[in-house]
């Protein structure tokens, strides 16, 4: 069992963070790691990136968007009730050394992995460069944290309620160049890492994703999170999550993760009206 100690909501409502009681992880676990949590006996195992950890309290942070039946039920667990199944960590970590001037590119939920790495990345002694986007204002997370995780912080909004009026694209693209970027971290939509690698690409500049498939145990026996990676398949929860982005198929990844949309509307639409008829 895992207690929830912590909980807020961010992004009005549409995205839930809660920090858990985890010693044992919390002293293990490394930038760019994952768990995999559970909410009852006969739910889905659900694998999110840890978005910060406390040893010292014995916990870890975890945000996640509300977009099926299982994270709503995620985010009906309050303070105090506990997640049935938690287990971590996860995944590759993130390699961190001091390489010089890194960009750090992050857009929606992308932003809560993003930012144990950026924060690494500074600590090592890289001067950090951080453009974080989102639709509207009123939908970004962790500002705050991540201006402490960075030397320079550009917000990028779609319908230019703060910062920069489009998209991060822009913004890295005139950061590189203007500045030698020794590695650029992109962490968001796919769309997002796409086109941020296709830019870096064109320029030779190293650029590592974190990749979200559709998993099912996290330790490379079921193949659920098979990517294609420079014409290999990899698994991203052995040999990821973090990859190439110069070498990753995001159309195909786009396709994998549309697979089950509809299905995923259909249940937490059937969620919230047992729930309604239940009140």
């Amino acid at each position: 069992m895992a207690k929830i100690v912590h909980r807020e909501e961010l992004a009005q409502g549409t995205i839930i963070l809660n920090e858990i009681e985890a010693p044992r992880i919390s002293r293990k676990a490394k930038p760019g790691q994952f768990v995999i949590l559970q909410a009852d006996e006969t739910g889905e195992r659900i694998p999110l990136t840890m978005a910060d950890t406390d040893p010292e309290k014995g916990t870890i942070t975890i945000i996640y968007m509300v977009v099926g039946k299982s994270t709503a039920r995620f985010r009906d667990l309050k303070v105090g009730e506990e997640y049935y199944a938690l287990i971590g960590p996860l995944g590759a970590p993130t390699h961190i050394e001091k390489i010089g001037k890194v960009v750090c590119v992050g857009g929606g939920t992308g932003i809560a992995v993003l930012h144990p790495i950026a924060r690494a990345l500074k600590d090592a002694g890289n001067e950090v460069t951080a453009i974080l986007g989102s639709r509207t204002y009123d939908l970004l997370i962790l500002e705050e944290q991540m201006r402490n995780a960075s030397h320079t912080l550009h917000i990028c909004t779609d319908d230019g309620s703060m910062g920069h009026h489009g998209f991060v694209t822009d913004v890295l693209k005139e950061t590189i160049e203007k500045e030698d970027i020794a590695l650029v971290v992109a962490i968001g939509p796919i769309p997002m890492m796409k086109f941020c690698s296709l830019i870096t690409k064109e320029k030779g500049i190293k650029t590592m994703v974190s990749l979200n498939p559709i998993m099912v145990d996290g330790t490379g026996m079921c193949g659920g999170c098979r990517v294609s990676v420079g014409g290999n398949t990899k698994f991203a929860c052995v040999d990821g999550p973090e990859f190439d982005g110069h070498q990753v198929d995001f159309d195909e990844l786009a396709k994998r993760l549309a697979s089950y949309t509809e299905v995923e509307k259909q249940s937490v639409d059937a969620y919230n009206k047992c729930k309604c008829n239940a009140n």
